[in-house]
Parts: C-alpha cells; sequence; structure tokens
C-alpha cells in the first residue's frame, strides 16, 4: 500500500486515529498530511492576547507572569482543602489568566513556574470581567535551547485547525511523525505545467507548508498548494465537459416559418442585443449533434424566461419536446401562467382558435388533481404538449415524454445534480440542457461551481424596465422613517399602483418549549424574525387600514396561493404581504414598491432577487430595507450594499467576500471528500482561469490521464468514482 494511503491507525495508534477520524474527518496519512496550519507564530513575536475571541477555542502562545495557588472551602471539601490554581500570562499586547481546580492543579502547579513559556490551547471564557481560560491544555516551550519548539517549527509554530479533543500541538507532533512520508507523495502536476510556473514539487510543498523555516517558504508551498486545488478540481470538470460532448444527441434547428417565426413576430417589442446574442449561441449549441450543457445568469428582470422559451419554441419547431423544471408551486405556476399568455394562440395547439403553428403548454405539481394530472401526462407521452412547466413532480417515474429534446432548469441551486439528470435521462437520446440562474454568479465561482456549463450572461436590462431606488430605514433609531415607510406605500397605491411587503417568517410556527420563556444570551437576537401573520394584520389595523391586503406563503394550499397570486396580478390586491415565495419569477408591472421587513435576515443576493420584483414596468421602483440593526454592524453595512447599487455581480462579490469560503460553494463539489482548504474562490481568480486552461488542455491530450498517475491519484481522493459525474452544484 502506497505511503499516503496507509491507515492513521497503523501509524499513530488507534486512540489517535480514532479522535482524528470523528472530530477532523481524517483517515489516512495523505489526510493528515493535507490537513495544513491555519496559520503560524513566531518565536519572537507571541499571540495578540488582547485581540482573543469570546468563545472560541484558541491557541496562544506566552509567558507565565505569576502563579497562585488558593485554598478554600466547598461542599466537597468542607475543610478547606478546595484547590485553585490561578496562573497570569502575557505576551507583552495582553495578560491572560488561566485557572485550575481540584486534582488537576498539581502538575501545573509544579510545571507553570514564573518565566516559563508555553503554548496554551482552550475556550475563551469571562470570569469577574476578565478573560480566562479554564484547565487549558498546555505544552512547555523548554528554555532558550529551543528544542521542543526547534522539533515543531524551526523559526514558526504552526497553529492547526483544532477541536476541544485535540489541540493543535498534537496535531503538529502527529504530523511530525507522518511528514517522512511526504516524500513517497504523488505529484498531480504535469511537469511541464510546474517547470513552467516555477511551482515547488509536492513533497516539498507539504515539508514546507508543516515546517517552514520562513515566511517565504509558507508563500511558496501556499501558492503551489492552490494550484493543486484549482488543477484537479478542473480536470474532474474538464472531464465531464470532455464526456459531454462525445454523448450523442440530436440536433434541433428551428424552420424558417415555424413555431419561433410566428412567436417572434407577434412580439411587441424588439429583444435587447444581449437577448439576440444569447439566442444565437444558445440556437447554435441546439444544432449540433452533442447535448449543449450551457448556463444562462443575467440580472434580475433581464429577460431571461423570454430567451428559455424561445430556445423551447425552437426545439417544438424541430419536431422535439422542452420541459422546464421551476423550484416551487408558485414559480411554476407564474411561468406557465406568463408562457401561455406571450404565446397566446400558439399555446392552444389542438384547440379551437389554436394558430396554425400551435403547440399545447402543459403544467405539471404535484398537487394537481387526479384528472389534470393523468391529461398532463397524456399529452406528454403522445408528444401532443410541446412544452411542460412543472415541479419535482416531472422527475417522477410515471412521467414519459414523446421526444424530450430540452430540459431548462430555473434557479439552478435548488436542485440536486441527481434531480436535474434523472429529468435528463427522460430522453430518447440525452437532452440539451440550458441552467438558468438569476443570482449573478462572479466569473471564478462560475468557473469553479458551474465549471462543466459554458456560461451566457444577459446584463442588459429590456427597453421599458424602469430604475429602482433603494433604501435603508433603521427603525431603532429612527422610528419615524418607518412611519413614513407606509406613507410611501400609500401613496403608490393612490397612484393606482400595488406594493409588496417582505417578512423572514410565516408566523404560524409553535413555539419550541425548550426555547419559551428562555432569556436571549449576550449577543443574542432579542426577538424572533418578524412574521407574515402578524404584520398583515397590524398593517390592516393601523398604517394600511383601508387597503386591501392579502398574504402568501409557503404553508397555504397551492390552489389558494395560485388565486392570491391571480388576485394580485389583476389589480385586485393593493398590498401583498409575503415570505420569500416571490423572491424569483414573479412578474406584476405595477407592483412599484417593496417594503422588507427585517432585512438583515435576509441575504445579498436574496436582497437583489426580492428587490427586482419592483421596477417591472415603465414607473420607477422603491425598495426599503427595514432593519433595527445599529449602523455600525456589519449586517447594517450589507443592507447599505444593498441600498447602494443595482448591479447583481458587484453585489454576488461583496455577498462572497463576507461569507466563509465554505458558504460560497455549499455542496458544489457533491462527491468530494474534501473541500477547498488554500484555494480562494474570489481571491485566486487567475489561478482559477490558469488552472482551467490548463485542465482543458491536458484533457484533450489524454481524456483517461494514462499518463499522469499522480494526477489520478488525485482526482480519486477528491471524489467518489461513481459520483464524479456529480461535481457540478449540489
Amino acid at each position: 500500500m502506497p505511503a499516503l494511503q496507509e491507515p492513521l491507525k497503523k501509524v499513530l495508534g488507534a486512540a489517535t486515529a480514532k479522535v482524528m477520524a470523528e472530530h477532523l474527518g481524517l483517515h489516512t496519512v495523505g489526510d493528515l498530511l493535507h490537513h495544513y496550519p491555519r496559520r503560524y507564530e513566531e518565536r519572537g513575536q507571541l499571540t495578540h492576547l488582547a485581540d482573543l475571541p469570546m468563545d472560541e477555542h484558541v491557541t496562544v502562545v506566552a509567558q507565565v507572569a505569576d502563579a497562585r495557588l488558593h485554598s478554600f472551602a466547598s461542599a466537597k471539601a468542607p475543610r478547606g482543602k478546595g484547590q485553585r490554581l490561578e496562573v497570569t500570562i502575557t505576551d507583552g499586547s495582553g495578560r491572560l489568566q488561566l485557572v485550575f481546580f481540584g486534582n488537576g492543579v498539581h502538575k501545573p502547579h509544579k510545571e507553570l513556574l514564573p518565566g516559563t513559556r508555553a503554548m496554551f490551547a482552550g475556550k475563551v471564557s469571562v470570569f469577574n470581567r476578565r478573560l480566562q481560560l479554564a484547565h487549558p491544555a498546555y505544552e512547555l516551550l523548554r528554555g532558550d535551547g529551543d528544542e521542543a519548539v526547534e522539533s515543531w517549527a524551526g523559526a514558526l509554530i504552526p497553529i492547526y485547525p483544532a477541536t476541544a479533543k485535540l489541540e493543535s500541538w498534537k496535531i503538529g507532533k502527529a504530523v511530525q511523525t507522518v511528514l517522512p512520508s511526504a516524500q513517497e507523495a504523488l505529484d498531480p502536476l504535469p511537469h511541464s505545467l510546474r517547470a513552467g510556473r516555477g511551482l515547488l514539487p509536492l513533497p516539498e510543498a507539504l515539508l514546507k507548508i508543516h515546517r517552514p523555516h520562513t515566511k517565504a517558504d509558507i508563500a511558496d508551498a501556499r501558492a503551489r498548494l492552490k494550484w493543486d486545488e484549482a488543477f484537479v478540481l478542473q480536470v474532474a470538470l474538464a472531464r465531464r465537459r470532455h464526456a459531454e460532448t462525445h454523448l450523442p444527441a440530436v440536433p434541433r434547428v428551428a424552420g424558417p416559418d415555424g413555431l419561433l417565426a410566428a412567436f417572434d413576430d407577434r412580439l411587441p417589442f424588439t429583444l435587447t442585443e444581449g437577448q439576440q446574442k444569447v439566442s444565437r449561441e444558445i440556437f447554435d449549441d441546439l444544432a449540433t449533434p452533442h447535448p449543449m450543457h450551457r448556463l444562462l445568469q443575467g440580472e434580475v428582470g433581464s429577460g431571461k424566461t423570454m430567451v428559455a422559451l424561445r430556445a423551447m419554441l425552437a426545439v417544438v419547431d424541430a419536431g422535439g419536446q422542452a420541459a422546464m423544471l421551476a423550484p416551487t408551486e408558485v414559480l411554476a405556476q407564474q411561468h406557465h401562467r406568463s408562457i401561455t399568455e406571450m404565446m397566446g394562440e400558439l399555446a392552444e395547439g389542438g384547440m379551437l382558435g389554436g394558430a396554425e403553428h400551435a403547440t399545447k403548454v402543459v403544467l405539471l405539481t404535484g398537487s394537481m388533481g387526479t384528472a389534470a394530472r393523468r391529461r398532463a401526462l397524456l399529452d406528454l407521452a403522445t408528444g401532443e404538449a410541446g412544452i411542460v412547466i412543472g415541479t419535482h413532480a416531472l422527475i417522477e417515474d410515471k412521467v414519459q415524454f414523446h421526444d424530450l429534446g430540452l430540459v431548462v432548469v430555473d434557479e439552478q441551486h435548488r436542485f440536486g445534480v441527481e434531480q436535474r439528470d434523472a429529468l435528463r435521462g427522460k430522453g430518447k437520446q440525452p437532452p440539451h440542457l440550458l441552467v438558468m440562474t438569476a443570482t449573478p454568479i462572479p466569473r471564478t465561482v462560475a468557473m469553479t461551481v458551474f465549471g462543466d456549463l459554458e456560461t451566457s450572461v444577459l446584463d442588459q436590462l429590456p427597453a421599458g424596465r424602469s430604475p429602482i431606488a433603494s433604501h435603508v430605514v433603521p427603525a431603532a433609531d429612527k422610528p419615524h422613517f418607518l412611519a413614513r415607510a407606509w406613507e410611501r406605500v400609500r401613496e403608490e397605491v393612490e397612484t393606482g399602483h400595488q406594493a409588496y411587503v417582505v417578512c423572514p417568517r410565516i408566523g404560524d410556527e409553535e413555539e419550541d418549549p425548550k426555547k419559551a420563556g428562555k432569556k436571549p444570551a449576550e449577543g443574542e437576537e432579542k426577538r424572533p424574525p418578524l412574521a407574515v401573520l402578524d404584520v398583515a394584520e397590524q398593517l390592516g389595523r393601523g398604517p394600511l387600514k383601508g387597503l386591501r391586503v392579502e398574504v402568501l406563503h409557503g404553508r397555504m394550499h397551492p390552489d389558494d396561493k395560485d388565486a392570491v397570486m391571480r388576485r394580485f396580478a389583476a389589480g385586485e390586491t393593493d398590498v401583498l404581504v409575503a415570505t420569500t415565495v416571490i423572491e424569483v419569477g414573479v412578474n406584476v408591472p405595477n407592483a412599484t414598491a417593496m417594503v422588507i421587513m427585517d432585512a438583515d435576515r435576509f441575504g445579498v443576493s436574496q436582497l437583489h432577487q426580492l428587490r427586482g420584483r419592483v421596477g417591472r414596468g415603465s414607473a420607477p421602483g422603491l425598495c426599503l430595507l427595514v432593519t433595527e440593526m445599529p449602523e455600525a454592524s456589519p449586517a447594517r453595512q450589507r443592507l447599505n450594499a444593498v441600498a447602494a447599487t443595482l448591479d447583481g455581480f458587484e453585489l454576488s462579490r461583496i455577498d462572497l467576500e463576507q461569507r466563509r469560503e465554505g458558504d460560497v460553494l455549499g455542496q458544489a463539489q457533491s462527491g468530494a471528500r474534501s473541500s477547498l482548504r488554500v484555494l480562494a474562490v474570489i481571491e485566486d481568480e487567475e489561478v482559477i482561469a490558469e488552472a482551467r486552461a490548463e485542465a482543458a488542455a491536458v484533457v484533450a491530450a489524454d481524456p483517461e490521464l494514462e499518463r499522469l498517475p499522480g494526477l489520478r491519484t488525485a482526482l480519486d481522493a477528491l471524489l467518489d468514482d461513481e459520483r464524479e459525474q456529480y461535481l457540478e452544484m449540489g
């Protein structure tokens, strides 16, 4: 067995290996070698005790300034035999108290003498208004011979991502044990790539990341290991792209005077340049004998649905069927309604009054009645229906297509890849695939997460769209601002327009009895999020009294949801108080104002999505972000950023910079055993772009990677073989 695949229990013993597996997910020597230090301490420049975070496990290097043993009486030691050792440590920037009790005082009382230097690890808490570590683990750094320090790190001490059960230095010692095996690490990078970029060989990079002598060692090692992560991931994606291009598909070319031409003729407006350009890219893909695999991302309101509909019509023209998969029933119903309205008599195939080239557009959702469902299934199986719009119900085994030619997935991040592929499997040959997302994605994330898709971007708003003014309403600091917000809603309604009020919660949830009456801890939210049902009632009795106010949320019966949306779309409702079910796809041009309650509880891209529901007609839009967060808080700064720009790509970058890297990728690497450790998708744009180009060239020359055994091994470590196809967004 290769040294890096050796189980840790053989090398470190069963007990240590068990803790490493349970708490850090490390099972082999290779796993441990790729568990990199989070940061490094310099012996001459100790940790800043002044900056310790509360309630976190920390590792500090400091010197004992003072140690005192106290005796006290207690229930267990009524005669004053209880003992408490208080040790004060310092690093020049601040002081920190360590406390040991009972039988745990003897060893530290002998070892932690004034002047002793050591590494300490524990959870930071507060006692008598002073920071302290209770019963910290510690490791002495003996004398000035520096033997212990040298054995760990030369001039720099690595601090590892650790847990309460496994302190950083214990991980460091385990790494020390397996480090000789790094010499046997198979290098995944082709020699020419490594030499061309002056990157370290992998064994040297592993030695330098764990045992650097200088900061330059760390920089060189990180530069090399970033390339490994970017390149191996991009090779996996490139192999999927390569496999896709070799699958057969039926070319779908629209006729010159068929359904698509008839639809274009009846459009009351001209497509934007962006829509025309993206449509050409899609039509070129549809005409090839291999499946299209394209991501269409666009600004809120940029007309993606129109582009997708024209692609579906082209496929129907060419004798195939098209399916649109939507994440919610509200959105599926909305798409069905807007598409049949846009098509008019062209959507009435087989019906009296249907146009010559007409087809049938059917809806399929889980809550449909039996008769309507049976009729829809029959229309799909016979080919009578050219277009179907539905939810997860489309994926069920009973659903059979006559000739499925195109799958359009709306809001990709809501679907697992398995679900998407289940729908694609319903074609006689693999159908073409168009994935749409209204959440703009920075280029680097698109290359990492959707790396196997060709990308088209719609960044131009159609003519007639109006600007949206956005403002933060600080309800706690300036309550009169909130009163003014409701006045603005009334003013919009008085001019014949409509408004949305969005809340984070429905309001009919049963309170958790464990939480009932519980006092919020320091820094915890003082109240639950505002709820649709409560806010609608308060508005109807108070500031919006006399207006027609209705509610919409995800737990309503689908027929009731549809009826509420129809009334709102028809202008029979003035104000719709809703949850985020209106986040995507809802299109009511007469709605001009939106008030988002507790806006700080929503993410940046979600706020941008919600805001896109207004300003869809000729009148300007208004979005008011209501918050009780203080001005200096990060949440308030996030809201200020949303209010300051309508550029979704800029906002998505801000959003990702404010979140942890793991959140960015989410389940991006479905099937991957390891997430990115040193590669940062926002900062390392250049590395990702170059790795993508290099990966494409390598896979084109050697799809099975027969000449690159190290790369094959790294791929196997990243992926479960049978799930490599599910690499992209899950």
